[in-house]
C-alpha cells in the first residue's frame, strides 16, 4: 500500500472508476510499464481464491490472484514442499476478469500430495516484481508469512458459521434449588462453603467457596427460549461441571461426574438431548455443546492423588506403590510435587504414563471418549491452559500429546470441536495435526480492547491507533491455517478477565462499536454470558457475576443489537467464510473493511471517536459496480454507489453494516 501514492497507483484506480463508469475500454487499463501496482494485489484463502479450501491428499489446490486488469505480464506460484524440503514453482495464467473490468484473475494449480506446503506468489510486470503471502506484499521475497496447504486439516463446519456462548454455570440459572450448596457443607482450602442470594456480588478477594445455585437444568431452562430463540446461538461452551470443590471447578475431583451441585450426569444427557432436538433448530444449525478439558491438572482431592484421604484406595499423595503415583511429578514425595503455578490443590498430570493418557483419551472409557459417545454426544472439548500440557511437570511432549488426542477424538466425532486456550500466538498447535482453533486472545481479544477501550486485558493503559489495530489484525489472520482462523473463537470478555464494558468505563458506545465488529470479523464470535445485556464486572472474581433474569435491568439497546447483529451473521455466509480486507484506515479513527464472497458483497466501517464522522468507502475493492445500491443492515438506510464508493457519515461510538 506504500506505493498507492505513486503516480501510477493513482492512474490504475482512476482508470479502473472510468471502466467502471463505462468511460474507458481495455486499452485504457493499467499497462505493461515495469511497475506492479500493490494496491490491485490480492488474494486468500477463501473459496474465491482457493479450490478446494479444505483439500484432501487426493486433490490438487487451484489457486488464484487479483490483479489490475492488464497491469502484469507474468505471475507465478513458489511453494515449499515439506515432502522434499524443496520449493517447486508453477507459472499461473490470465482467466478472466471480474465483473466490473477492473480486475484480472491469474490462476495455478499446486498438484495433490499428502504432504503440508507453503506458498506465495510472485508477480511481475516487466522487469518489475511484487510477492504476496498472507502476510501482504512486498518488494523482495519474503521469508515467512506464506499461505498454507494442509491436506486432510478440515476444521467442523458447524463451528465455521457458529455463534458461541459461554456460560459459567454457578452463576447462570439456578434451575433446581434442591441441589444448592449450603452454608458451611464443606471446608474448602481453609473457609466453610458459603451459600450467595443470587444477586449477590461475588465474594472478594476470592476463595472459591461462594456458591450461588446455577446448574444444568437452569441452562436447559434457558436453552431454546432465549439462546436459541431470542438470541439466535449455536454453540454453547460450559466452563468445567464435573465434581469438585471449587465455584470454578477446575479443581477436577471425579472426571467421569457431573457435579452434584449442578447436578447429575443424567442432566446433561437431557442437555445435549435438547440441544441436539430438530425442534429447536433454527435454520440448519442445531446448538453444539463444548466443555472444558481440564487436562493438564487435576485436584489434589482426586483419587488418582488423595491428599486429603477421602477413598479407601491409595492415591499418589498417599502411597508411592499407588496405581496413580505415575500420573504425578514427586520432587520429594509425598509434600513437594509439581503443581499448577505452584498451587497445591492443582497438581500437574505427567503425561508419561502411559495410563494416565489411556484414562484421559486413548481407552474406550476414558474422560475424553465418555463425553464424545453416547448417551452424552457433546461437541467437543475446549482444552485448559493447553500449552502448558506435558511430561515431568514440563510441557516437554505438548504436540506429540495432542497429536495423539487429536487422534482419538476425531475417531470418535469427526465434527466434534478441539480448541486450545493459548494467549500468544497458537501456530504451532493449527498445522492440521492438533487443535482446531484457539481462543483467539492474540488475533481478537487483545487488539480490541486496545483499539476501542485504550485498555490491555489486565486493565492497564494501553491505546493503540487505527494503523496499528489494523497491521494487528491482518498479521495475525496470517498465522494459521484458513480451516483454524475461520473456527478461532473471538469474544470481548472471559471468565479470566474483565468484562468488556469494564475495560470500556461502562461506555455502552464502545461495547456496540465492538459488538459490531465482533459479528462480522473473520472466526467464531463467543459471547460471555450477561455481555449481551450489558453486564459489567471487573477482573476475577467479580467478572462471574450472576446473569440477572429481571429483563427490566437489562440494557435493551445493546441486547437489541446483539440480536440484530447474530441475525445478520447468520443471513450472509460472506460475513463466515467470505474474504477480509481493509478499506480504510485513518487514524482518525475510522476503519472500514470488506467482506464478499460469490454471492454478496459487506462493507464494515467503525467509527472510534465520540463525535459524527464522514467516510468514503472504496466498495469498488470487492468489484461492486457503480450505481449498485448498498444497504445498512443496522439502520435500513440505502446508499449508492458513486465514482467507486459509499459516503457515510457514521455516528460516534457506531458503525454501517453495508450489504449488496
Amino acid at each position: 500500500m506504500k506505493r498507492w501514492l505513486g503516480r501510477k497507483s493513482f492512474l490504475a484506480v482512476l482508470v479502473g472508476l472510468l471502466l467502471v463508469l463505462g468511460w474507458a475500454d481495455t486499452a485504457l487499463a493499467a499497462t505493461n510499464d515495469n511497475n506492479v501496482e500493490w494496491f490491485g494485489l490480492f488474494s486468500d484463502q477463501t473459496a474465491l481464491y482457493m479450490s478446494p479450501v479444505e483439500p484432501t491428499a487426493t486433490q490438487p489446490v487451484t489457486v488464484r490472484v487479483r490483479t489490475f486488469r492488464g497491469d502484469i505480464t507474468s505471475a507465478n506460484i513458489k511453494y515449499f514442499d515439506q515432502a522434499d524440503g524443496r520449493f517447486h514453482w508453477v507459472p499461473m495464467r490470465w482467466v478472466a476478469n471480474d465483473v466490473t473490468g477492473v480486475f484480472d484473475f491469474w490462476q495455478g494449480t499446486i498438484p495433490a500430495s499428502a504432504s503440508r506446503k507453503w506458498y506465495r506468489f510472485q508477480i511481475n510486470d516487466g522487469l518489475a516484481t511484487a510477492w504476496l503471502n498472507a502476510q501482504g506484499i512486498t518488494a523482495t521475497e519474503p521469508t515467512r508469512g506464506d499461505f498454507w496447504v494442509v491436506p486432510g486439516f478440515q476444521t467442523p463446519d458447524w463451528v465455521k458459521n457458529g455463534i458461541f456462548y459461554q456460560i459459567f454455570p454457578d452463576r447462570f440459572r439456578d434451575g433446581n434449588p434442591t441441589n444448592n450448596v449450603r452454608d458451611g457443607q464443606w471446608v474448602y482450602e481453609g473457609f466453610p462453603t458459603w451459600a450467595r442470594a443470587w444477586n449477590d456480588l461475588p465474594e472478594q478477594p476470592p476463595r472459591g467457596r461462594d456458591f450461588f445455585g446455577g446448574d444444568i437444568i437452569g441452562i436447559r431452562d434457558k436453552l431454546a427460549p432465549y439462546l436459541q430463540q431470542q438470541l439466535g446461538i449455536t454453540g454453547i461452551y460450559l466452563t468445567p461441571i464435573f465434581h469438585s470443590p471449587s465455584n470454578h471447578k477446575y479443581d477436577t475431583r471425579n472426571y467421569w461426574l457431573v457435579d452434584p451441585h449442578f447436578g447429575s450426569n443424567a442432566d446433561l444427557q437431557n442437555l445435549m438431548a435438547n440441544a441436539h432436538s430438530t425442534n429447536n433448530f433454527i435454520g440448519d444449525y442445531r446448538v453444539g455443546v463444548v466443555l472444558d478439558g481440564v487436562f493438564n491438572h487435576s485436584g489434589c482431592w482426586n483419587r488418582w492423588f488423595d491428599k486429603h484421604r477421602l477413598y479407601p484406595t491409595d492415591g499418589a499423595f498417599e502411597s508411592r506403590a499407588s496405581q496413580w503415583f505415575p500420573y504425578y511429578t514427586f520432587r520429594v514425595w509425598p509434600h513437594d510435587y509439581v503443581a499448577w503455578w505452584g498451587f497445591p490443590t492443582l497438581p500437574k498430570l505427567n503425561y508419561r504414563s502411559s495410563a494416565l493418557r489411556d484414562d484421559i483419551y486413548r481407552s474406550a472409557s476414558s474422560v475424553a471418549k465418555t463425553w464424545l459417545s453416547s448417551p452424552f454426544f457433546i461437541d467437543g472439548w475446549r482444552l485448559d491452559v493447553a500449552n502448558e500440557v506435558g511430561m515431568d511437570g514440563t510441557n516437554t511432549g505438548n504436540h506429540d500429546i495432542w497429536r495423539e488426542f487429536r487422534s482419538h477424538v476425531k475417531g470418535v466425532n469427526r465434527n466434534a470441536l478441539i480448541v486450545g486456550e493459548y494467549w500468544h500466538v497458537p501456530t504451532s498447535w493449527l498445522g492440521g495435526d492438533q487443535w482446531d482453533s484457539a481462543q483467539n486472545i492474540n488475533g481478537f481479544t487483545t487488539p480490541v480492547s486496545r483499539w476501542i477501550t485504550g485498555r490491555d486485558l489486565s486493565d492497564r493503559a494501553a491505546a493503540i491507533d487505527t494503523a496499528t489495530f489494523d497491521a494487528w489484525i491482518r498479521g495475525t489472520l496470517g498465522d494459521n491455517p484458513w480451516p483454524a482462523t475461520a473456527a478461532m473463537w473471538n469474544a470481548l470478555s472471559n471468565h479470566d478477565i474483565s468484562r468488556f464494558l469494564h475495560r470500556a468505563g461502562g461506555d455502552i458506545g464502545r461495547l456496540r462499536q465492538a459488538a459490531i465488529f465482533q459479528m462480522t470479523f473473520v472466526g467464531a464470535p463467543k459471547i460471555y454470558y450477561g455481555d449481551e445485556i450489558g453486564l459489567t464486572g471487573g477482573p476475577d472474581p467479580d467478572n462471574r457475576r450472576t446473569f440477572n433474569w429481571d429483563s427490566r435491568t437489562w440494557n435493551t439497546e445493546i441486547f437489541n443489537l446483539y440480536r440484530r447483529l447474530i441475525s445478520i451473521r447468520r443471513a450472509f455466509p460472506a460475513l463466515r467464510t467470505g474474504s477480509f480486507r481493509p478499506l480504510v484506515v485513518d487514524n482518525r479513527g475510522i476503519y472500514a473493511f470488506g467482506r464478499w464472497d460469490a454471492t454478496n458483497q459487506i462493507a464494515v466501517a467503525l467509527n472510534n471517536t465520540t463525535g459524527a464522522l464522514s467516510v468514503s468507502i472504496p466498495v469498488w475493492q470487492m468489484s461492486v459496480p457503480n450505481g449498485a445500491v448498498m444497504v445498512d443492515e443496522l439502520s435500513g438506510t440505502s446508499y449508492t454507489v458513486v465514482n467507486g464508493a459509499v459516503t457515510a457519515t457514521l455516528g460516534g461510538r457506531n458503525g454501517v453494516i453495508l450489504r449488496r
